[in-house]
């Protein structure tokens, strides 16, 4: 498998976990499994909760903005990220994060707007930066751990003052980068948890280890934390795309991006070919305060393939 059919896995992945775990977000434990008891008989691309079939929501939107502002601008321009996400904020879209919402929204400046919400609010460790992070993950591979994690938490920072939120996003940036190198990101979590800042390593060592399950969980999906455990949870128990994107979304709770971030490691690790046909063709990601573009799955794969270089 080529490094280019892992990356369009993890931007692929990511936008299809996102769509198939929207309709359930907030909903009970096994509720996927309920409605589709077994695998690979279809019409799991429901819609539902106000979401169309196939319909991405923020997770994707935001992750696009990053995607384009990084390929437009030749790299990271972190000023014309944030205006890209105050542009969609500012547009109505269906969903957005509470704490996002709150920071692009203040009218304060790019390099202060998360810190002062953060400063006067003391919530910031969402998961709402680790669920757009696939497509820079597969940008910023080529240049390596240091630099990859380093404009992860760059990135979180733009949204999010909790550092908590910025090193979750670093973890997941090195776990693909390992992934698009064909190599083992479980193998890996030991030697990445030497690079995140030492204030957040024993909490990301526990949920990140091989005998952590989502029950054990202290806080909500919702945290940046339990995602990126939940996340790894389920591509260790699984074998396959498919079944590690169901497993996220039976865990129920946040579920797009439980399955958004999932779908983005396991994307990387099985390859494009490995998702489902049937869940990627009407796969569709609006951007409300872009001319009403709304982008295709050949849309989206272009996108992934210009991010490879």
């Amino acid at each position: 498998m080529t490094s280019i059919e892992r990356a369009l896995g993890a931007v692929v992945g990511s936008a299809v976990g996102d769509a198939l775990g929207a309709p359930f977000e907030f909903g009970p434990e096994d509720a996927f499994s309920a409605r589709f008891p077994a695998a690979g008989h279809g019409g799991e691309m429901c819609g539902g909760g106000g979401w169309d079939p196939g319909e991405a929501t923020d997770d994707t939107q935001m992750a696009v903005l990053v995607a384009e502002s990084l390929l437009e601008c030749g790299g990271l321009d972190l000023p014309d990220v944030f205006r890209r996400f105050r542009r969609w904020a500012a547009a109505d879209p269906k969903d957005i994060g509470l704490q996002t919402e709150a920071v692009l929204s203040s009218g304060d400046p790019w390099d202060l707007a998360a810190a002062l919400h953060f400063q006067t609010s003391q919530r910031g460790a969402g998961n709402g930066a680790l669920m757009r992070a696939a497509p820079s993950a597969v940008y910023f591979a080529p240049l390596g751990r240091d630099a990859t994690m380093d404009a992860a938490r760059r990135l979180a920072a733009l949204t999010h003052g909790d550092r908590a939120a910025w090193e979750g996003t670093a973890v997941f940036h090195e776990l693909v980068r390992v992934a698009l190198a064909g190599e083992d990101p479980l193998a890996a979590v030991a030697d990445t948890l030497d690079a995140v800042h030492p204030d957040h390593r024993d909490r990301y060592a526990t949920v990140l280890a091989p005998d952590w399950h989502p029950d054990l969980a202290t806080e909500f999906n919702g945290a940046v934390w339990p995602c990126l455990g939940s996340a790894l949870w389920a591509l260790r128990t699984t074998n396959g795309y498919e079944d590690a994107v169901r497993a996220a979304i039976d865990l129920g709770g946040d579920t797009d991006t439980v399955a958004a971030v999932t779908g983005g490691l396991a994307g990387a690790v099985h390859g494009v070919d490995a998702i489902p046909a049937r869940w990627i063709e009407p796969l569709r990601v609006p951007l409300p305060g872009f001319a009403g573009r709304v982008l295709t799955t050949t849309d989206l794969t272009a996108l992934a393939r210009r991010l490879c270089g």
